[in-house]
């Protein structure tokens, strides 16, 4: 029996927005889905969150998205922290986190270079097989608590700098690691470019776990990296996020994970958001309703990932059909 577990960050926006940004957007088969099922709502996770307790054993510890990611990247063994390249801006009275997609091979190697010579002797190793995937590699996990890249960029760090047992050395830490790199030569060439600044790394990711075996998903598809590393280390199938839904031809249940709405709004895009959205409805969620009324597939759950929570949907063909449902607008379902 096929059915679909989708998975899509920041559908629903803040109720002092929602109505304007989402006015106009034309939305049918996605209104239908949510007047239609049955709803529950959960506590806010993020999504490394929520796909680490899909795809790991239970009682992990943390979100062990540094190890597996560094797995994948071909890392080798070891206590890893992921320590991705960021800029942090000074906003009023915020310091603001933003993560950088623009830095080069050259630029990653030098400043870890730089990095390990600050922190020789300290038992930490820098490196960086991915532009914007670093890694800081440890004797032992750290006692902290970390904020995944996703949930802090575009945010005030104050509040979600690492916490626990060892948060106070930690914090220390990344002090230390901005003022190296603020005072880098390599930064005054980005800025003469016009390009922001590598100030900062964010560390995030630690924790161990063991995959789930089986995994329950017979195939994964995605436009986010952390699902396809995840589905790497599961030997799960995984295939891009196409341009439009299509079922797919093995029985058993598919994940498919979403971040285009995530990604317009952490950049303050609501224009990108509203157009993001709309495509979404034309090229997934219609042909998905269709595929769902027809029988092609027996049913589909949808988790909406927010700040306030996570809103979790579920429909069977009977559902589908369930006419007496009247649909709502969007910004009706507001999580706020």
């Amino acid at each position: 029996m096929r059915s679909v577990h989708l998975i899509v960050p920041d559908l629903f926006l803040p109720e002092n927005i929602a109505a304007e940004v989402a006015a106009g957007l034309v939305l049918p088969a996605l209104e239908r889905m949510l007047a239609r099922g049955a709803h529950e709502m959960r506590e806010a996770e993020s999504l490394e969150a929520v796909l680490s307790d899909l795809f790991f054993e239970p009682g992990y510890s943390g979100t062990p998205v540094a190890a597996v990611s560094a797995a994948v990247d071909g890392m080798g063994e070891g206590c890893w922290l992921r320590a991705d390249p960021a800029h942090m801006q000074l906003r009023r009275t915020q310091l603001v986190l933003l993560p950088l997609a623009d830095v080069s091979e050259d630029e990653a190697a030098q400043l870890c270079a730089a990095l390990n010579e600050h922190f020789a002797g300290q038992g930490m190793m820098f490196a960086a097989p991915h532009p914007q995937r670093w890694y800081l590699r440890l004797g032992a996990q750290p006692d902290i608590r970390t904020v995944p890249l996703s949930q802090a960029g575009g945010r005030d760090i104050r509040g979600l700098l690492p916490e626990g047992a060892e948060g106070a050395r930690w914090q220390q830490s990344f002090n230390e690691m901005q003022m190296l790199l603020h005072a880098h030569p390599l930064n005054e060439a980005r800025d003469e470019r016009g390009d922001l600044a590598i100030n900062s790394l964010w560390l995030w990711g630690n924790g161990a776990a063991e995959v789930r075996s089986p995994c329950r998903y017979a195939g994964v598809v995605s436009d986010e990296t952390l699902a396809e590393m995840f589905a790497a280390a599961a030997g799960v199938n995984f295939a891009s996020w196409p341009a439009q839904w299509q079922a797919d031809a093995a029985e058993g249940e598919q994940l498919w994970v979403w971040t285009g709405l995530r990604n317009a709004l952490q950049c303050g895009d609501l224009d990108g958001w509203r157009a993001a959205l709309q495509e979404f409805e034309t090229g997934f969620m219609q042909p998905l309703w269709q595929a769902l009324r027809s029988g092609e597939i027996a049913r589909v759950q949808l988790d909406v990932l927010g700040e306030q929570g996570l809103r979790r949907v579920r429909l069977t063909r009977a559902d589908a059909w369930a006419f007496w449902h009247w649909p709502r607008r969007l910004a009706a379902h507001s999580l706020v």
